[in-house]
């Protein structure tokens, strides 16, 4: 807090240079359009639904007792602390420069991995099923997997005001991948019955939380992606709230149907993580007669839409969070450049999709030949990096009520510092617990419930194996971060303090 009694942060010269070639462009609609894009990760059906009915209700339990105050948080820190680049600054407020910078890049990293990693496999099997067969460590397989990652890469270099439209698009994708197939479930289930579950197949156990507990939770994150373009928002005071609780209420309805309609129409040995949607389409359009194979396609090409945009739409909030660490000194500061013609952090973007193209190719060559069994594990990894970022994050929420409650706060979680404790509590629990279940899995089966788990049976790999890699990549992206780190020193000595409440310089206003 300033002599004057104002709020104020610590950020650099170079911010205030980078800030003013940010337009205003993200209204309330597109607000919801994106967050749905985000949360919505078609990638992930499959592997939810091989988990049987038991995953159903834990998606439902979840969604009240982790995605609920998930979001409550999350209104409060986007619509209080508005400066691009979300995320990063709450950490930096809460944590200081160093945390927010390694915090930073576990939370950007994530997004190659996962577009490199599980949604260019998953989307590889996806054609490979509903459209033409391309094979495995092919080069048709190669040429895909490229063509997807660098098109998601393209639309998250495009300006805002017009690369918002692609997420927007395929947020609509999803809502009609999920309306045609909720009423195609409806009609195959009339005409050939369904596979059904007894009651009791929905019954929860630990058993089966802790085997879906990781991947339900990566799917159910996102809120707060939106603010890494915080300061591109035209009213993020009155639209944060709103966009994240309606966001909120159709992405569980986008993931309890076809999840619910998967292992409603197939056995469950015939569930792959990889194609499970898929074959769901294959199978229930077989109710179309002739027009199946033409439906079948139409579904393929907005199936792959839906993944495009998700890596996409993760790649524009992260790549401007990790740009906005970079000129605040938390990263080298080479990536903290704006394009001043498009206002996106072009460099960033371009290092997303090298670590994307690395990491794919690496991934292959993890493979023994299956783009199944590899798409797992590098699904894990997502996992892994994406929800231990989140450990620095929901507990900036109870630490910037302390060190900045002066601030003006156009909404607040429920139940005063009480009900802050707990929203920041029990979210920092469940990834703490999904943390821990998505680099060791099995060992809670193993040691605390005291169940037989083979991680060669569940993975098709060692669990050496598998440990090698993910503590591996693990120590190379803190290390990364580190070096990172302490390119920005110069960045950092060239502080300037400005008001918490109104930060850096106010951007032009776009269409």
């Amino acid at each position: 807090m300033s002599a004057s009694g104002t709020e104020v942060e610590q950020t650099t010269a170079m911010a205030l240079e980078e800030k003013a070639k940010l337009v205003k462009s993200l209204r309330r609609m597109d607000m919801i359009l994106f967050s749905v894009c985000a949360l919505v990760g078609v990638d992930t059906l499959g592997t939810v639904a091989g988990y049987g009915a038991e995953a159903f209700t834990w998606l439902i339990v979840l969604a009240v007792l982790f995605l609920f105050p998930y979001a409550l948080l999350m209104a409060e820190l986007g619509s209080t602390f508005r400066q691009e680049g979300g995320p990063y600054e709450w950490m930096k407020l809460s944590f200081g420069r160093l945390t927010a910078g390694i915090g930073a890049v576990l939370y950007w990293v994530t997004n190659p991995l996962w577009v490199g990693g599980s949604l260019a496999f998953v989307a590889t099997a996806a054609w490979s099923t509903l459209e033409h067969p391309i094979g495995t460590q092919t080069f048709g397989d190669y040429a895909f997997k490229l063509i997807f990652i660098w098109l998601s890469i393209t639309v998250a270099i495009m300006a805002l005001r017009q690369g918002k439209w692609i997420p927007n698009l395929g947020a609509i994708a999803r809502f009609i991948l999920v309306a045609f197939f909720s009423l195609t479930v409806v009609i195959y289930g009339i005409k050939h019955g369904v596979h059904g579950y007894s009651a009791s197949g929905f019954k929860p156990s630990s058993a089966g939380f802790m085997v879906a507990v990781a991947v339900l939770l990566f799917n159910y994150v996102g809120f707060e992606l939106q603010n890494g373009a915080a300061e591109e928002m035209r009213n993020p005071q009155r639209d944060v709230p709103v966009s994240i609780v309606r966001s909120g209420i159709l992405t569980v309805i986008c993931y309890a149907i076809p999840i619910f309609g998967i292992f409603a129409v197939l056995p469950l040995n015939k569930i792959q993580g990889i194609d499970g949607f898929a074959s769901a389409i294959q199978t229930t359009f077989s109710v179309y007669g002739g027009a199946a194979n033409f439906l079948g396609d139409v579904f393929g090409l907005l199936f792959v839409l839906a993944l495009v945009t998700s890596g996409a739409v993760w790649m524009i909030g992260s790549d401007r969070i990790q740009a906005v660490a970079a000129y605040d000194g938390a990263f080298m500061p080479w990536f903290g450049r704006f394009n001043a013609k498009l206002g996106t952090p072009v460099r960033v973007n371009v290092l997303s999709g090298v670590t994307a193209t690395i990491f794919m190719f690496a991934a292959e060559q993890f493979s023994t030949g299956s783009n199944a069994a590899t798409f797992t594990v590098v699904l894990y990894i997502s996992i892994t990096t994406t929800l231990i970022s989140y450990l620095f994050i929901f507990p900036a929420g109870v630490l910037l009520r302390r060190k900045h409650g002066h601030v003006d706060r156009p909404y607040r979680v429920p139940g005063g510092e009480w009900g802050m404790w707990v929203c920041a509590s029990v979210t920092t629990f469940w990834v703490a617990l999904g943390s821990w279940a998505a680099v060791f899995p099995g060992t809670i089966d193993h040691y605390v419930l005291g169940l037989h788990y083979s991680m060669q049976d569940n993975w098709g790999v060692s669990r050496a194996r598998f440990e090698t890699f993910t503590l591996g990549t693990l120590a190379v992206i803190v290390v990364f971060a580190v070096v990172m780190y302490a390119f920005g020193a110069d960045v950092r000595r060239r502080e300037v303090a400005v008001p918490l409440e109104t930060p850096g310089l106010e951007p032009a206003t776009g269409d």
